[in-house]
């Protein structure tokens, strides 16, 4: 296990990668960010099965945007400019548009924050009621039954809390870094809310 091997929590690259999320201006970078999705993958994969619906999904979209992003690095440099040139040609509410992808994303990564949280201030939560407590605060309203059925199924496959801590903990504090995870991340995507709120974009439900 690769990951492991490294100084601090499965967290720590994470951690590095969100002090480059923004421009000096105080832009959001779209590559920096994705990378930043991309490098939490490795806590997802130790949830296993419970968690393999919302990794595709996660991985799915980081791909969409990227795939955008490598089209044109300097035209979409800033996150935002993916979805401003969608609205602009009024392709944005397509299931298949990068601002779907960003508004997905951005609600798979609010669950996991939530989730993170909820590890953290209910220390005697089985993983099972932890996931359940986080899905109902966040991506459920947005889902449809289907959607929702999957999910619940799922989060019954959550893994024995304990061991979850002890693999993902490597040789650091991972209380302390899961805290700053969620400190961290919570206001970039509560950024990406308020811009897609701000087009009127931010209530896209599942088909």
């Amino acid at each position: 296990m690769v990951g492991l091997d490294m100084e601090g929590t499965i967290f720590a690259p994470s951690l590095e990668g969100m002090k480059h999320v923004k421009s000096e201006q105080g832009e959001m970078l779209a590559k920096p960010f994705l990378d930043v999705c991309k490098l939490i993958l490795p806590v997802i994969d130790k949830f296993g099965a419970a968690m393999a619906l919302v990794k595709s999904d996660i991985g799915g979209n980081v791909s969409r945007l990227q795939a955008k992003y490598e089209s044109n690095p300097s035209q979409f440099k800033f996150l935002y400019s993916m979805v401003q040139v969608e609205v602009e040609t009024k392709t944005a509410k397509a299931s298949s548009s990068c601002t779907n992808g960003l508004l997905w994303l951005t609600r798979a990564m609010d669950f996991l924050v939530e989730l993170f949280r909820n590890l953290l201030a209910h220390p005697d939560w089985t993983m099972s009621q932890a996931c359940s407590d986080s899905y109902g605060k966040t991506l459920k309203k947005w889902h449809g039954w289907l959607a929702s059925s999957s999910f619940t199924v799922a989060m019954k496959l959550a893994p024995d809390r304990k061991k979850f801590m002890d693999v993902i903990g490597g040789s650091g504090d991972v209380n302390a870094d899961m805290e700053k995870f969620c400190t961290n991340f919570s206001p970039l995507l509560e950024e990406n809310h308020k811009f897609l709120a701000g087009v009127g974009l931010d209530d896209l439900k599942a088909s």
